[in-house]
């Protein structure tokens, strides 16, 4: 017989592990008190003949002593994974058994499976041993684990959750924390360098095991250092060379001493045939009721670890770590006032933690655990075993937290401002509107809307179409939902119906004198817009009643085609609308859009007639020549049709709308550079008015008028600093500014206040000439230097005049001999012309025409001459860079050609223009006052015209005839006999 004795105390302290057991099983040959706990009477006898097999879980509370009896071939048998504790307090009896020391034979029943931890398990307090030097690794991400404190962990590497819960179950409920070097979601490390090599030794307080997870909660102990990888006991994998036989019998001994240390066993032989093995799933191997050996843990996994612990250094309580101490204390303060959470997680650590202020060590602890520093700062503290230093570190994350926790109290105090304003307004607006509800005073949403829209009507004079429209959208309004999207449709709708000034005119000023008065105050020159505004207002004035015209201003750029626009509105008192259509392609800006798309609008004029609030505004339409083309979204210069026809604009019909509005009273101003590109339907609708350019004495009035009084205004340079002599002004036109617009010249002006206000104030002068000599210091270097390529020209080089954006200039003709001329009898050569010059198809015709004229006209005056015809001529107009086109240098070419063939220069100081025909008619130009303005800015004497432009010439002031003599022709004979005089 045996016995086996139980202590009560060991019983005691295992009680709060387990549950009780609810029933005893029993087998053919086995007493299995399984799995769980029973509660029977103090002491227990059991007799049995064969086997007795004791589970990891059959101890309680209330069982004193377990004895059985055991015959023949009775065995005492423990599970490989009872408690370890328990197997140190029993105690064999009958050592001379020679039974005893048998295994179990393979028809004995197996040892029950590991059970799985309950879903939820509160371990109880243990003694934590001092040294444990192979622990579980477990590698966790973005913050570390300081020693007293707790964290939440889950895992779900399958091997990992083995190995703990065999810990669990052995009571020994340690593991060891490292952080990673770079954050990633997974438990188990492959190498120990993924992992910082100093963690924390810690201990599990509950755990509940959700099958493929388990969710801990830990408490970290102390500090330890990583020194390498362990193998765990119970799941050593033997040498592979070694014999099966002697791996399970050696394997079972040391087993058996582990479960009984007292026990003498003695050496017996034990057969392979004995044992009977089972594979599980998981590939573990048990023989007979014991789970011998995992298999070979994969080589990418490190599970178990060898570690030591750290201690700190030795350090004296002196001043520098009292005020370190304290410093940290006060900041923890500060952080607890400003972050209400904080201080409810502080209070709860330190409900279990020694006292803050008297422990250096814990207090460095606390400081970096409870900031949001960076695990790399957090894990600095962690390793640094200098208590000084580690509450430096410490100090400086909770200093840096402080102020991240100040800057949020900050911004979060700003929005909850914001938002507490914002909804106080709106509650407040709510209530009005609920008090002037009850009071009568405002009423219901659309009766105010409806209310709105026919207080505007009594104030106009609406067509009966159009009134119909709006009471037909004002009845459907008041049966709309107003959260609907079709209410928000009609009711902006009303609003442009309702908004449209319905027979309101602006009173017009029809004193002409008053207007030229304006006209001549804002424009210096323009005598033709000017008489034609005043011809406008007469009209008006004999019929007493105002109606709408459509102008076109077509001039160079910067001649005040735009501004002249604002005075004719400023001198007619009318309101003054603008836009521009350069670069339009959409016909909805001009016609507007479908009332069904989302965010339709009406077209410009529609808007123009609401933002001025009369029928008989002056609108610009800007850039009318750089309208776009017609595509894909309709073609908005067919647009400007109804609008500019004074016979379709009385019921001008736009999309949104789609009521007619009367236009006719509408005043149109249109400008464009040039008519080229304007399409003919809408050329025909406008009356053209042609806007010259400057000319030098112009633009020195202009200059002196209007430019420098807004230079002077917009620089802050006082008249009396700064003195601008004309002579300096006539050469920055000439030599600087020689385009037709004063936009230019008035960019040079305002420079030259700029660097007179810069010398002002950094030199500390009081006053400024700027004279002739010194105007390079203010402009830079002329552009233009001379006006003439040749001082005097020789024979075969002709000047001629041209117009350009600039204005006009002067256009030298060469021709030359590209091979010496053979003029013998026999030679049977035909000559050639050779065009240069970036010419346009249009010149290159001239130049034929030119050249087939010549000959032509040569053979009358010298039939002996040959030159033209057996001559190899070279024709060139110089500066090649600049595309030159044109009729008008016809005659000019003539005369160079037969200049050349006659070997004879023209008369000096001549210069001409005139296209001209087969037949050698001088045909009219245009451009004739640029085009004399150059020759006189050239020092020419004489001008040869077309005799049709003589009304032009005609036109022009006197200040730019004097000193030009003109000669107008019909024919090149004439133009011949001026040349090349008798």
């Amino acid at each position: 017989m045996s016995q086996v004795l139980i202590r009560k105390h060991t019983l005691n302290f295992l009680k709060q592990s387990y549950t009780r057991v609810s029933s005893v099983s029993f087998s053919n040959s086995t007493l299995r008190l399984n799995s769980e706990l029973f509660n029977l009477s103090s002491t227990l006898t059991i007799n049995k003949k064969d086997f007795l097999v004791v589970d990891k879980s059959i101890l309680s509370s209330g069982v004193h002593s377990l004895n059985y009896s055991a015959q023949n071939t009775s065995k005492l048998w423990f599970n490989q994974t009872s408690n370890f504790h328990t197997s140190r307090l029993l105690r064999e009896k009958n050592e001379n058994d020679p039974k005893d020391n048998e295994l179990p034979g393979e028809n004995q029943p197996q040892d029950p499976p590991i059970l799985p931890i309950p879903s939820l398990v509160a371990l109880a307090p243990l003694q934590v041993p001092e040294y444990l030097p192979k622990l579980p690794l477990v590698a966790i991400s973005r913050n570390p684990l300081f020693p007293n404190f707790i964290k939440m962990l889950e895992i779900s590497n399958k091997g990992l959750m083995d190995l703990i819960r065999r810990k669990v179950h052995l009571n020994q409920p340690y593991i060891g924390l490292f952080m990673r070097k770079e954050d990633r979601d997974d438990d188990v490390v492959q190498s120990l360098d993924e992992v910082y090599d100093v963690g924390t030794f810690t201990q599990i307080r509950e755990i509940q095991d959700l099958g493929d997870k388990l969710r801990m909660v830990v408490m970290g102990i102390r500090r330890i250092k990583l020194n390498g990888i362990a193998a765990d006991e119970l799941t050593a994998t033997p040498s592979s060379t070694e014999p099966e036989e002697k791996v399970l019998k050696n394997g079972l001994r040391r087993r058996l001493k582990r479960v009984l240390p007292e026990a003498k066993l003695e050496e017996t032989e034990v057969k392979p045939e004995n044992i009977t093995p089972e594979k599980t799933p998981e590939g573990t191997t048990i023989h007979n009721n014991e789970k011998v050996a995992d298999e070979p843990k994969k080589q990418d996994q490190i599970l178990m670890i060898d570690t030591s612990n750290l201690v700190h250094h030795e350090f004296k309580q002196n001043q520098e770590i009292k005020a370190l101490s304290n410093e940290i204390v006060k900041t923890i303060r500060d952080l607890i006032t400003l972050n209400p959470i904080m201080r409810e997680t502080i209070s709860l650590l330190l409900q279990n933690g020694p006292r803050v202020a008297e422990n250096p060590v814990y207090l460095s602890d606390l400081g970096a655990a409870i900031t949001n520093a960076d695990p790399k700062e957090q894990q600095d503290v962690l390793q640094e075993l200098d208590i000084p230093n580690r509450l430096m570190l410490s100090l400086r994350l909770l200093k840096k937290e402080l102020e991240m926790s100040k800057l949020q109290v900050k911004i979060g105090k700003e929005v909850e401002d914001k938002v507490k304003q914002q909804h106080r307004k709106y509650m407040l607006q709510e209530q009005l509107k609920v008090i002037k509800k009850e009071l009568g005073i405002e009423k219901e949403d659309k009766d105010a809307i409806e209310e709105k829209f026919r207080d505007r009507l009594k104030q106009l004079t609406v067509p009966k179409q159009v009134m119909d429209v709006i009471n037909e959208e004002l009845n459907k309004l008041s049966f709309l939902d107003h959260h609907s999207a079709e209410f928000n449709v009609s009711r902006n709708y009303l609003d442009w119906l309702t908004s449209l000034p319905w027979g309101k005119t602006t009173e017009e000023t029809l004193d002409i004198a008053r207007a030229a008065e304006i006209l001549d105050e804002d424009h210096y020159g323009m005598e033709d817009v000017k008489k034609r505004i005043l011809e406008f207002i007469a009209v008006s004035n004999l019929k007493g009643t105002t109606q709408g015209k459509i102008l076109c201003f077509v001039g160079p750029p910067g001649v005040g085609k735009t501004s002249i626009a604002r005075s004719i509105a400023r001198s007619l008192h009318r309101e003054y609308f603008r836009f521009s259509v350069g670069g339009m392609t959409d016909v909805a800006e001009i016609k507007g859009h479908r009332r069904t798309y989302i965010g339709a609008m009406p077209g410009k004029v529609i808007q123009c007639l609401k933002k001025t609030k009369t029928e008989n505004p002056l609108v610009l339409i800007d850039e009318v020549d750089k309208i776009g083309r017609g595509g894909y979204q309709g073609d908005p210069s067919s647009a400007l049709l109804e609008l500019l026809d004074p016979e379709q604009n009385v019921n001008f019909l736009d999309h949104y709308l789609d009521v007619p509005v009367d236009l006719s009273k509408v005043l149109f101003v249109c400008t464009a550079n040039v008519i080229d590109t304007i399409p003919d339907p809408l050329k025909d609708r406008m009356e053209i008015i042609e806007v010259s350019g400057y000319v030098a004495e112009e633009k020195l009035a202009i200059a002196k008028q209007y430019l420098i009084p807004t230079a002077i205004k917009n620089s802050g340079v006082k008249k009396e600093q700064i003195d601008l002599s004309d002579n300096a002004l006539i050469t920055l036109i000439k030599s600087y500014c020689r385009e037709s617009g004063v936009r230019n010249l008035q960019k040079h002006i305002e420079k030259i206040f700029r660097k007179a206000a810069f010398k002002l104030v950094k030199d500390k002068v009081e006053h400024i000439d700027v004279t002739e000599e010194n105007l390079h210091e203010f402009v830079g270097k002329p552009v233009f230097t001379s006006d003439r390529m040749y001082l005097e020209t020789p024979a075969g080089v002709v000047m001629g005049l041209a117009w350009t954006s600039m204005g006009g200039s002067t256009l030298f003709i060469e021709t030359t001999l590209s091979r010496p001329l053979d003029l013998s009898p026999d030679s049977k050569e035909q000559g050639t012309l050779t065009v240069t010059g970036h010419l346009g198809e249009v010149m290159k015709e001239s130049v034929q025409i030119a050249y087939t004229f010549a000959k032509s006209f040569l053979v009358q005056k010298d039939p002996i001459n040959k030159f033209l015809q057996r001559g190899f001529i070279h024709v060139h107009v110089p500066e090649g860079a600049t595309p030159k086109d044109g009729p008008s240098a016809g005659v000019t070419i003539v005369s160079a050609l037969l200049s050349l063939a006659l070997n004879r220069p023209l008369i000096q100081n001549v210069a001409m223009t005139g296209e001209v025909s087969l037949t050698g008619k001088v045909l009219p130009v245009g451009g004739i006052k640029e085009k004399v303005i150059a020759a006189k800015r050239a020092g020419v004497k004489t001008v040869i015209l077309p005799h049709e432009n003589l009304k032009d010439f005609n036109e022009l002031q006197d200040f730019i005839k004097e000193g030009i003599q003109a000669h107008f022709v019909k024919s090149y004979d004439e133009v011949f006999n001026i040349i090349f005089p008798k």
